[in-house]
């Protein structure tokens, strides 16, 4: 069912914004230099990660509210207001300078009614609601946070957050998000400490250093060639998974994989065979699929990683598969694969990734005929309360990773105009091949659905 249409039926909208500044501790900090981890350092996680907040008419100013919060939620997480700096080996470490994030203020013409009944990506105007300062987005001696606190009319307002990769994963920015929301809520001190202790995921000062104990395919020095799909003139569009999408999609999975999958594992088999469909690659071509994997609760390894730790703490794990089969096989083979990368992350899975890194400089993941999908409906972004109640939609910005459109995609928690409570997959095909893929997609629907079209929520 679609839910809504393209972004041709918005108007356009002004935002007026104050001149940016940068936002200290609140209280004196500690000067020194601390080293990142080997698994927060790796190629693929020098970007800034986009992530946006919708909320609804309140009383206060949302801007001064959160301003102050952060500037005292800085004062414990005080590496965030420093720089970056790089060591030999490519080794980074974040020098804590006290100097700040950075924060804008802002003021929109329009209502959060603009945005439609049900809020979700892609969202137009975006640029605006997360203004990038120009020479900001460096990775070195740069700010690794920025803010913009958004007014709306209808006296909500939008949050856009964007942070360096490198510092935390999404259950670190939500850890640190969530302190700033106790703070504004009148909190004297974050209920969660931070937790820094990187070393726990630093490779052993081994000369030479040690070889990973993994294959770690996610890393193979791959170059695109000629038959590798071009990725230009991008269509956005954000596809729901509620209870019945769910179940006809896992109708098409054999009994014994039907009720031991997660719906991670189940969609993103699903995401990964559509998507190979509707690229059309030779029947020879490797296709991969990186998982994001998090240690934090793993089974066996819960006490691996402390509560407030805020580092990097996930793995990218790669299922590999030819197009041929991908395409030919039930969708049950392509979770299968899926089942079988993601289950291998352990601690010491994690400690080989590490010694990859310290051997190899640091490499980004190949991103030749990869997608990516990461699983965010768990770590809390839907509760996030700054003192205005929980957020109508909060989730990442867009896909993509880094300057890469349209290798990544995302599990958001959501609620439909409905009131349902679903999975919202944002997509970013060019457009001929968002429609084969919408078409794809029809096809896993249909034993459970009378309407067999995906319900697509928004398209750009």
């Amino acid at each position: 069912m679609v839910m809504a249409g393209s972004s041709t039926a918005f108007r356009s909208f002004t935002v007026r914004r104050k001149p940016e500044v940068l936002v200290t501790p609140a209280g004196p900090t500690p000067r020194e230099l601390k080293l990142l981890s080997d698994i927060d350092d790796q190629g693929g996680l020098r970007f800034y990660v986009p992530v946006i907040h919708f909320y609804r008419c309140g009383s206060g100013d949302p801007a001064a509210v959160l301003r102050d919060a952060i500037a005292r939620a800085l004062v414990q997480y005080y590496p965030f207001a420093g720089r970056l700096r790089e060591l030999e080996g490519r080794k980074l470490a974040v020098e804590c300078t006290g100097e700040g994030v950075l924060f804008i203020e802002a003021d929109a013409d329009i209502s959060l009614d603009y945005f439609g009944h049900t809020v979700q990506p892609p969202f137009p105007g975006l640029d605006q609601l997360m203004y990038d300062v120009p020479g900001s987005d460096v990775l070195l001696d740069a700010p690794l946070f920025h803010f913009q606190v958004t007014r709306l009319t209808c006296g909500g307002f939008v949050l856009g957050v964007r942070m360096q990769h490198v510092m935390a994963d999404g259950a670190g920015l939500v850890q640190f998000l969530n302190a700033v929301g106790e703070l504004a809520r009148g909190a004297m001190t974050p209920t969660v400490r931070p937790v820094w202790e990187r070393e726990l995921l630093m490779a052993p000062l081994d000369d030479p250093p040690m070889p990973p104990r993994f294959a770690h395919r996610e890393y193979d020095d791959i170059v695109a060639d000629a038959t590798t799909p071009l990725f230009d003139d991008m269509t956005h569009r954000s596809f729901f998974f509620g209870a019945p999408e769910l179940a006809a999609v896992r109708s098409h999975l054999p009994p014994a994989l039907r009720h031991c999958t997660t719906n991670f594992e189940v969609l993103t088999g699903c995401l990964w065979k559509c998507r190979t469909a509707a690229l059309a690659p030779a029947d020879n071509a490797e296709m991969r699929m990186i998982c994001i994997v998090n240690l934090r609760g793993h089974r066996g390894d819960a006490g691996a990683i402390p509560r407030g730790y805020y580092g990097n703490a996930f793995a990218f794990p790669v299922a590999v598969s030819s197009a041929g089969d991908l395409r030919s096989k039930p969708l049950g083979y392509a979770v299968e694969v899926v089942m079988k990368a993601k289950r291998e992350v352990d601690l010491e899975y994690m400690r080989s990734v590490a010694r990859l890194m310290a051997r190899r400089r640091r490499p980004q993941f190949t991103v030749v005929n990869a997608y990516l999908v990461s699983d965010v409906t768990k770590i809390g972004l839907c509760d996030l309360d700054y003192g205005w109640g929980k957020p109508v939609f909060a989730g990442p910005a867009k896909g993509g990773v880094g300057a890469i459109p349209g290798i990544a995609s995302f599990l958001i928690a959501v609620k439909n105009a409905m009131g349902e409570d679903g999975i919202s997959v944002p997509v970013c095909l060019p457009g001929p091949t968002m429609n084969k893929f919408s078409e794809e997609m029809s096809k896993l629907m249909r034993p459970a659905v009378v309407d067999t079209s995906p319900r697509i929520i928004s398209a750009m």
